[in-house]
Formats: C-alpha cells, sequence, structure tokens
C-alpha cells in the first residue's frame, strides 16, 4: 500500500447505523494506511476521534473527492445521489452501501461491510460509466440556466389545482400537447427510480437512450417513449398558466414561469459507478423488487 491513497465517506448521518458503519469503514481504511476525507457539513455528527481516525475535513464541494481513487457512500439513493454531485465534476467513481430500503444504486448491503472495503482496498472492482443528462432552461425573454441529473429531469406543475399545459419535442420538431401533472426525463439509470413510478419502461442501464415518460397526461397519445441518446428532448410551458418547477434528480429544484423552453440531452460528463458484483442486471431487478420467480427451471443443461 501507498502512503497517499486516498478515499472519501459521504455519510447518512442521521441514520445511527449509517454513523456506525463510517466509523468502523474509517477504522478498516486508515489500518490499511488509507487516509480517510469526510464532508465538513457531516463531520460534527461522525467522531472519528472515537474511533482512533484521524480524518481529513474538507469543504462540501468536488474538490473533496479530488485526489482520491473512491467516494465510499453509506446510505441510501438520496445520500448517493447526493455524493454524485461531488464525484461527477472530479470523475472519481462512487460505491454504494444500501443502508436505506431499496438502494437500487447501492453496489453493497450492510452485512458485506467489512468485504466491501478489502476489496477496496485491494482495487478488487470494477468502474463503469452511467449516462447523465444536461439540462438548458430557457425562461421567456430571460438567459439560459443549466442543471444535471444522472436519474431524471422532471418538470411538473406549481399549483396542485391546476394541470400543466405543456408541448413536447423531440429532435426540433413538436410531438403533442398535454395538458398534465408534468413530465420526466430520465436515463436508464434512472428508469427504476421515479420514471418506473410514472409507468415507464426499464431500460438495462447499459443501453443507451433517453426515456421521456408524462406524468398523468390527458391525452390520448400520452405513451413513454424512448428514444437515441443523440436525441434532444424539449418541454415548453404555454402562457396562460401558473407555471411550473423543474426537479434535478429530487434534490435540486427550479421554478418555471410560463413561457420557458426546458431542452434535454446526453451529458458528455457521466457518473462513474464502482461495480463489485458480475451478476446480470435482471437479478439485481429480481432481488431490490423482490419479484417472484419461483419455479423457474431454466435452460436444462
Amino acid at each position: 500500500m501507498t502512503d497517499d491513497r486516498a478515499v472519501l465517506l459521504v455519510t447518512h448521518t442521521r441514520r445511527p447505523d449509517a454513523v456506525a458503519a463510517a466509523l468502523d469503514v474509517a477504522a478498516q481504511l486508515t489500518a490499511a494506511g488509507v487516509a480517510v476525507r469526510t464532508l465538513e457539513s457531516e463531520e460534527p455528527d461522525v467522531d472519528f476521534a472515537s474511533a482512533g481516525v484521524k480524518a481529513e475535513v474538507c469543504p462540501s464541494t468536488p474538490a473533496a473527492a479530488e485526489g482520491t481513487e473512491l467516494v465510499l457512500v453509506l446510505g441510501g439513493d438520496g445520500t448517493l445521489l447526493r455524493a454524485a454531485e461531488i464525484a461527477r465534476p472530479a470523475g472519481i467513481p462512487l460505491l454504494g452501501v444500501n443502508l436505506g430500503h431499496v438502494g437500487f444504486l447501492a453496489e453493497a448491503e450492510r452485512e458485506d461491510l467489512a468485504h466491501t472495503v478489502e476489496r477496496v482496498l485491494s482495487g478488487d472492482y470494477n468502474v463503469e460509466e452511467r449516462l447523465t443528462l444536461d439540462v438548458s432552461v430557457w425562461p421567456d425573454g430571460g438567459e439560459r440556466q443549466s442543471e444535471w441529473a444522472l436519474n431524471e429531469i422532471s418538470v411538473e406543475k406549481a399549483s396542485r389545482e391546476r394541470v400543466l399545459d405543456v408541448i413536447v419535442e423531440v429532435d426540433g420538431r413538436p410531438l403533442s400537447r398535454w395538458g398534465c401533472d408534468g413530465v420526466l426525463f430520465a436515463t436508464p439509470t434512472g428508469s427504476t427510480a421515479y420514471a418506473w413510478s410514472a409507468g415507464g419502461p426499464v431500460v438495462w442501464p447499459d443501453v443507451e437512450a433517453l426515456l421521456l415518460v408524462p406524468i398523468n397526461a390527458h391525452a390520448l397519445f400520452a405513451r413513454p417513449l424512448v428514444v437515441g441518446p443523440g436525441s434532444v428532448l424539449a418541454v415548453e410551458l404555454l402562457s396562460g398558466d401558473d407555471g411550473g418547477v423543474l426537479w434535478a434528480d429530487g434534490r435540486r429544484t427550479m421554478p418555471l414561469a410560463s413561457g420557458t423552453r426546458v431542452e434535454v440531452q446526453r451529458s458528455a460528463q457521466p457518473v462513474k459507478l464502482a461495480r463489485l458484483s458480475t451478476r446480470p442486471f435482471t437479478d439485481r431487478l429480481v432481488a431490490k423488487f423482490e419479484l417472484p420467480v419461483r419455479g423457474w427451471r431454466g435452460h436444462h443443461v
């Protein structure tokens, strides 16, 4: 082991089991000669000194991940999405340990924690890139604003008692006008998140595609769409309604006035995920969603 190895820990500090896991991981990494970093927003809630660990406290910005080999995430999918905001600009892979409910983005479970750290220490993991979205928001007469997402961008109504009146567009051509609760633009990674709950298809993560999923649209043609990775999807909020709100990965929000145009396309900057398992994606679906497969006999050899 070299002395310049470092791992950033990102922890769901409101979960006592996640804090305890962070202390266990930090002690194991330190004993192996790997430096531990923690975010200044989390440091008051994780007493690393009690575990005999001297963790480097970093600002909660992408600078915290720069120079590390991995961002180890202890929590659920929400914690991993938060960590992605730090790891993606630095180009550092994320490895999630699920301490939440479904934890679809996580690679390991709490009971596998010690073995997971051993795999990290030996470098025994693969890194895969996940497609992300770039979003351009053009207010009517205003300057362009931008966002990004790993799972999805949702454009939703701002008032519960009103529908959102929109026109959706694919590759510069109008597709349909909907009165709806909103429109989702998702990645294959996000196809098992909000888009799945809204009735969209599950897309295998190695498929390069973009998803467009209407939310409760009042229209004859309001089916989920899957388009190529080079397509540009757009939605225009028609004047006369109450406007809407844009959510990026359910974390970052932006108000949308009537007349605003939102364009979504594939980003040139992916999110990197560290993988320990070579199991097929089908197995992950079955395990995470507890799908019934009893009675399957499989191919007879």
